[in-house]
């Protein structure tokens, strides 16, 4: 009898799938498909919730047949993720005039993530003494107690790496091994090699401008391949998030929420203070902040079902260029970069909260000037080489505890409302990079603002 409800299940699913490819022929836009499509996910998932409760076996067997158009979607856009770093990146270098332009436009990148990161731990830091949040009053069970140990046991692994020694992993000693995602910095190091080969054809072009032309028009062939592929696979968001959505909703255990609600809204206080910021931002560079919360939702509603900064960068690029305005060169950057350096969610706001909570089982005052300014500084150092996946937040807080001498095995307290924490988290980040994009193209005048402006202009995905 379950498998029968189990196939009603699925069929129902791809009932919903039917009407998303039925908007698609009928040439609905597609942020409206990306809203239908998270609409009727989450009202799929609450009817799964209602009828057969978050831990039946009914609903787990289903959630795994969701995965199949759900993190189907996800992995088809994590196979995009280093193809098209690595060409859009060297196309990009291969166009400039020189390598002080890249220079320039890493570092002012890189800034704002950082200083970004460092509002971020404030916010999260004045949020957590502003709810009087404490690991003291958090009670854990069995999967607490097993997480906190798994957490001990992964910090192992990391304690006795110094600050020099994480810096050099970013560094490639083999760019094939990296292409395969095979380290946690495996995505920044696609970056650096990229940036090398980039560099190096501008050399080639004063030695034989001929070689270099002919690698120019080879680089320029297998971008548009690329593009085309991502286009394609840019298509299938609203399917995704239908069902990432619906399998989320469903298997969400309500009670252990309710039981940490003072945590999940404090985070999510602190998130949403922190997207209020990078609106401010905007604003104070001369973007209309309105313009580019409707531009850039259907990117964050991915962010937001996936958990994975990573498998958003091909989407992160084409809003940036396509919809915003911003140079290609620019937007691959920023959305490579804010996948692994500074990430204001997972490595900013939610380490510094922990700290915070974990501090007074430690006798440490967490309100006082030294444990806060010194709180921020590491949360900044640590944002470094976070994974855009998800568990990079607890690698980024497993740096910032055993660096500020608290006790690790406490974050496994929170194991139960890390995958809804984490959703908002995610969102956070990606919003970031694509925050330090639009600020860095208007430094370097390399923002279309009629394009920004533009409020009818769809991605290439949607044109039929």
């Amino acid at each position: 009898m379950e498998t029968l409800w189990v196939v009603i299940n699925v069929l129902v699913l791809f009932l919903l799938v039917g009407i998303l490819y039925w908007m698609q022929k009928k040439h609905f836009s597609f942020t409206k498909r990306v809203f239908a499509g998270l609409g009727l996910g989450v009202l799929f998932g609450v009817v799964l919730q209602l009828v057969y409760t978050s831990d039946s076996d009914i609903v787990a067997d289903s959630a795994d047949w969701f995965n199949l158009v759900g993190y189907g979607y996800v992995r088809l856009l994590q196979m995009m993720v280093i193809p098209l770093i690595m060409v859009s990146i060297i196309s990009a270098i291969t166009k400039l005039k020189g390598g002080r332009n890249l220079g320039k436009m890493s570092g002012l990148i890189i800034a704002v993530l950082m200083l970004t990161t460092a509002v971020a731990a404030t916010v999260g830091i004045t949020t957590a003494l502003s709810f009087d949040l404490s690991a003291v009053n958090i009670q854990g069970g069995a999967a607490e107690e097993e997480q906190g140990a798994l957490l001990q046991e992964r910090l192992g692994d990391i304690e006795d790496r110094t600050l020099p020694q994480q810096i050099l992993d970013f560094i490639p000693s083999n760019p094939f091994e990296d292409m395969t995602g095979a380290r946690r910095t495996s995505t920044i190091a696609v970056v650096i090699f990229s940036a090398f080969v980039g560099i190096a054809v501008l050399g080639l072009d004063r030695k034989n401008k001929e070689q270099a032309d002919t690698f120019r028009g080879i680089i320029s062939a297998v971008y548009g391949v690329v593009m085309r592929i991502v286009t394609l696979v840019l298509r299938l968001t609203p399917y995704g998030i239908l069902a990432l959505m619906a399998k989320t909703i469903a298997t969400t255990n309500l009670q252990v929420i309710l039981n940490l609600i003072d945590f999940v809204l404090a985070s999510y206080v602190a998130l949403i203070v922190m997207f209020i910021v990078h609106l401010v931002l905007l604003a104070l560079f001369g973007f209309n902040p309105f313009t580019y919360v409707k531009k850039v939702f259907p990117t964050l509603t991915f962010a937001f079902t996936s958990r994975s900064s990573a498998a958003t960068i091909p989407l992160n690029v084409q809003t940036q260029s396509k919809k915003l305005g911003v140079s290609e060169g620019i937007s691959n950057l920023s959305a490579s970069l804010g996948a692994t350096i500074g990430q204001n969610g997972c490595a900013g706001i939610y380490p510094a909260m922990l700290a915070v909570m974990i501090a007074p089982t430690a006798g440490v005052d967490p309100t006082s000037w030294s444990f806060i300014l010194t709180l921020i500084v590491v949360v900044m150092i640590s944002s470094f080489g976070v994974a855009g996946v998800g568990g990079g937040a607890t690698f980024a807080s497993l740096i910032v505890l055993s660096t500020m001498n608290l006790p690790v095995a406490l974050a496994g307290l929170l194991i139960s409302v890390e995958p809804l924490i984490d959703m908002g988290r995610t969102a956070l980040n990606v919003n970031d990079s694509m925050t330090a994009g639009v600020i860095t193209g208007k430094v370097m005048n390399e923002v279309d603002k009629d394009v920004y402006n533009d409020k009818n202009i769809q991605l290439d995905m949607v044109q039929e």
